[in-house]
């Protein structure tokens, strides 16, 4: 052997170079086109499809290959592929004689020969350009298994036009997989890169058929397929104009090809499910486009997966109506939707119980006067109601009393990243739609308390630490939530517990009233909301299992009468989860949750003068608590129709009794819609308890500039003082600055328009009992 290198030392060293060459003949990477982006449903179903940046329809490398096509393409291109080592010397030699010999211009060419002539994009057909596939071809068959070199022909093989590739020919040819293609079906398609630009679909048909049949005929004669499954294929029709391909998930497909550009995903999206919420979304925007509302989203997520069961970004509308905008994605005016983080935030830090009474009456902060959407006030009301009612002064004071800054807080940990600017930017409208957020945070907000309460029932009261997740629209990529902890990331169970089932009162809508009465339908936490102008319209709902939300509206921001979260979007909400399988009711977190006496009518701590109480499940800070301020004893004169003290009654003749009383101003709204309700009995004359509020300025508030506006005529409009007494047959005197004004009685509001500056607003009853107020009217300068 020495001997042999020393005497031929220049064909040693051509061979080194040669077997280096060889050995480093291709590149790292043999194909680097672009693909398109493909989505596919849970079951492996297309939802959509991108075209590639190069104008190419060309799917991402599969898996495998079909057998039946496997079959016709061996038998069609190279029946020993298997058996080769990258080239076939007898069908090259045949092809060399034939070029040789004949007119015929065959190549001879394998499948992995093929391959590299589709990597090296080169269109001349010359002897040499053979010489280098043939080397090549020897690596490639070294680098990968037959199996993957079969997968990178069926991927980049051109079948005609701008389509590349095996699994998308299928689609745009025959409108489904490759893997249910026919043997008819599979035979056509082998035969088509043969010769892409001679035959294609719609194109030289009577050459396409014969190739065709002819392959189908080889295909039996080997014994691949029997003389029925032969007979059958040969019926079989020729593929004709392309399909256009399945438009499923048209804005989940976009959101994929701005996300993960040129790949292939098979997503979470169950496509039966899928199918039935676009009909729904079909069915309501005909509906809805009658009063010009042109747009809607839903977007229906598991629970406790957190994963995207069906995904809907835009109703079928036309171009002209912004149909290409993913309204799950888009930041949209909250509305009342993020009432029941509040609710629930104070429940959890024990400032509030579930039913405590919450104040709702005229209200104004830093200029900012809140109202109901019915624009009435109800005096107080259980906090509970005010949510299910979504009352928005309630919800203003609440707000207010719970710190703005650490609500914002709370939402930052709810994953709402649209809020994203500060708290005293948006005030206190931040619970009325201040603020802005998408379908896509706030349906995962109430998936996240869902899954919350959920998990720690079935966890040994444990929490997880990354609760509030994004949702995941990738098939078996599970949502990393961290190991269990024992404390929650946003809201303890019991809080949660709370504000599902106060949600799960809320009226519903028309058609949905009598649901408890029929055994197939579900409990359902939900909640609506509408942004200021009717531009928004929102209902999101959430079981044990299901996350459902809706948003109604244009895109463009136009409002509508009638576009409200009740009328356009609930109605929407329950068909939704009309298609869902029935789930479990949330079961309650005892552990969290302690046994406390309540006062049944002010839903607070019952205290030492409440009558009626009851024991309830709280959550556990809620005996931070104040007891019951309403409850108080009083004493009245034998005839129990004045309140009395030992400084003016015989203490022998007092009687004694408890009373529920509001404050003058709560009272003042709170009666009118509570016949029960009892005002305290005025106290004997020379009786008057010292510090006893017997009356209370609802307009104007302490500290507020009040604007003289202008009407159509440029009349300055005068200002309407507005005053709650205890006593409504008593006499009021009004005074501004000292000087008589007017007297009221029963209806105590005063009529006026006082000059522009700094004024005495003072009132006197009959009694002598006095208060005043300073105000600040201003001029409107329009």
């Amino acid at each position: 052997m020495l001997h042999f290198l020393k005497k031929h030392p220049i064909k040693i060293g051509l061979l080194f170079i040669v077997g280096m060459v060889w050995l480093f003949c291709l590149p790292k990477q043999l194909f680097n086109e672009p693909t398109s982006t493909v989505l596919k449903s849970r079951e492996g179903l297309m939802l959509g499809a991108r075209i590639a940046d190069d104008g190419q329809w060309r799917f991402p490398e599969q898996d495998s290959i079909p057998y039946r096509f496997e079959q016709c393409i061996l038998n069609f291109e190279d029946e020993y592929f298997y058996y080769h080592p990258g080239f076939n010397p007898v069908a090259i030699t045949k092809a060399l004689w034939e070029n040789l010999t004949t007119e015929d211009r065959r190549g001879g060419s394998t499948l992995t020969q093929q391959v590299i002539r589709l990597s090296r994009k080169n269109q001349e057909r010359t002897y040499w350009e053979k010489v280098i596939e043939i080397f090549q071809a020897t690596r490639l068959e070294l680098r990968f298994s037959k199996k993957e070199i079969l997968n990178l022909y069926a991927t980049y093989a051109p079948f005609g036009g701008n389509v590349v590739g095996l699994e998308t020919a299928s689609w745009r040819y025959f409108g489904l997989s490759s893997q249910d293609l026919s043997w008819g079906q599979a035979a056509a398609l082998a035969v088509l890169p043969n010769a892409p630009s001679l035959i294609f679909p719609g194109k030289n048909e009577k050459i396409f058929q014969q190739k065709r049949d002819r392959l189908l005929r080889k295909l039996f004669e080997n014994e691949v397929i029997d003389q029925t499954t032969y007979e059958l294929a040969l019926a079989e029709k020729l593929p004709g104009k392309p399909f256009p391909l399945p438009e499923i998930t048209p804005h989940l497909t976009e959101k994929l090809r701005n996300d993960h550009k040129g790949t292939q995903l098979t997503s979470t999206i169950n496509y039966s499910l899928q199918q039935q919420i676009n009909e729904i979304a079909r069915k309501n925007y005909e509906a809805l486009r009658q009063n010009e509302i042109h747009n809607l989203a839903i977007l229906i997520l598991d629970v406790n997966t957190r994963e995207v069961l069906a995904y809907v970004g835009n109703s079928p509308t036309s171009a002209e109506h912004d149909h290409y905008v993913d309204i799950i994605q888009r930041p949209r005016s909250t509305g009342s939707i993020l009432k029941p983080f509040l609710y629930a935030a104070m429940l959890d830090e024990g400032s509030l119980l579930p039913h405590t009474l919450v104040a709702d009456v005229p209200t104004s902060v830093n200029g900012y006067s809140p109202q109901n959407f019915d624009k009435e006030f109800h005096g107080a009301v259980p906090a509970s109601v005010a949510l299910a009612k979504s009352l928005n002064v309630p919800a203003v004071r609440m707000l207010q009393d719970y710190g703005l800054q650490k609500f914002y807080h709370q939402l930052e940990k709810l994953q709402q990243k649209n809020i994203n600017k500060s708290a005293g930017y948006y005030g206190l409208s931040l619970i009325l739609g201040g603020a802005e957020s998408s379908l896509w945070g706030i349906t995962n907000a109430y998936a996240g308390m869902a899954s919350t309460l959920n998990h720690f029932n079935s966890s040994s009261s444990e929490y997880k630490p990354k609760e509030f997740l994004e949702p995941i629209y990738k098939l078996n990529k599970k949502a990393d939530f961290g190991t269990n902890q024992f404390q929650p990331e946003v809201f303890h169970a019991g809080a949660i517990y709370h504000t599902l089932k106060t949600l799960e009162e809320v009226n519903r809508p028309s058609g949905e009233e009598n649901w408890n009465f029929f055994s197939h339908s579900q409990a359902i936490s939900w909640k609506t909301g509408t942004s200021y102008g009717f531009k928004d319209a929102w209902a999101v709902g959430v079981n044990a299992r299901y996350a459902v939300g809706v948003w109604v509206g244009n895109a463009d921001g136009e409002g509508r009468p009638g576009l409200t979260g009740l009328q356009a979007a609930a109605p929407i909400l329950f068909e939704s989860f009309d298609k869902l399988p029935k789930a479990d009711v949330f079961q309650i977190p005892y552990d969290e949750l302690v046994e406390a006496e309540i006062c049944s009518k002010s839903g607070h701590l019952a205290g030492i003068y409440c009558q009626e109480t009851a024991q309830e499940l709280i959550p556990k800070y809620g005996t931070r608590t104040t007891s019951c301020p309403y409850h108080q004893q009083v004493f009245l004169d034998e005839s129990e129709q004045f309140q009395v003290n030992s400084s003016c009654y015989e203490l022998a003749e007092m009687k004694v009794n408890n009373w529920f009383s509001l404050p003058p101003v709560m009272e003042y709204y709170y009666a009118p819609k509570h016949p029960e309700y009892k005002s305290l009995p005025p106290f004997k004359s020379g009786c008057l308890k010292e510090g006893e509020k017997l009356m209370q300025f609802i307009f104007p508030k302490k500290n507020e500039a009040i604007l003289l506006p202008k009407n159509f005529k440029e009349q300055t409009n005068p200002v309407v003082f507005k005053l709650a007494h205890r006593n409504p047959d008593t006499k009021v005197y009004w005074y501004i600055d000292k000087q008589f004004i007017e007297v009221t009685e029963t209806f105590h509001e005063l009529t006026y328009e006082p000059e522009p500056g700094e004024h005495l607003l003072t009132v006197t009853d009959q009694e002598g009992n006095s208060i005043s107020r300073k105000i600040k009217i201003e001029k409107d300068l329009k």
